[in-house]
């Protein structure tokens, strides 16, 4: 399955925004900073799932929702995404 990152994460930066789109259920994994087009990748999930293990505890995340931790030591903490 195809994810949308960034270079930081993939460099090692903390993943501490994950939300799934409500259009087409993709996924993205973010460090919770603003979001450069040239700083985008696009991944499989699989190399979401070894850059940080612990992304697999959102495996039920809804459509259209986010999850959001101030830490990668934090738990994650689900909501709905603001339409």
């Amino acid at each position: 399955m195809a994810c949308f990152t960034t270079q930081h994460v993939l460099d090692g930066a903390d993943i501490l925004f994950v939300c799934r789109d409500m259009e087409d259920g993709a996924w993205q994994f973010h460090t919770g900073l603003q979001v450069a087009e040239a700083d985008a990748r696009i991944v499989s999930l699989q190399s979401m799932l070894t850059c940080d293990d612990s992304i697999a505890q959102l495996r039920d995340l809804p459509l259209g929702w986010v999850a959001t931790r101030t830490s990668s030591d934090d738990v994650w903490s689900w909501r709905l995404a603001k339409s």
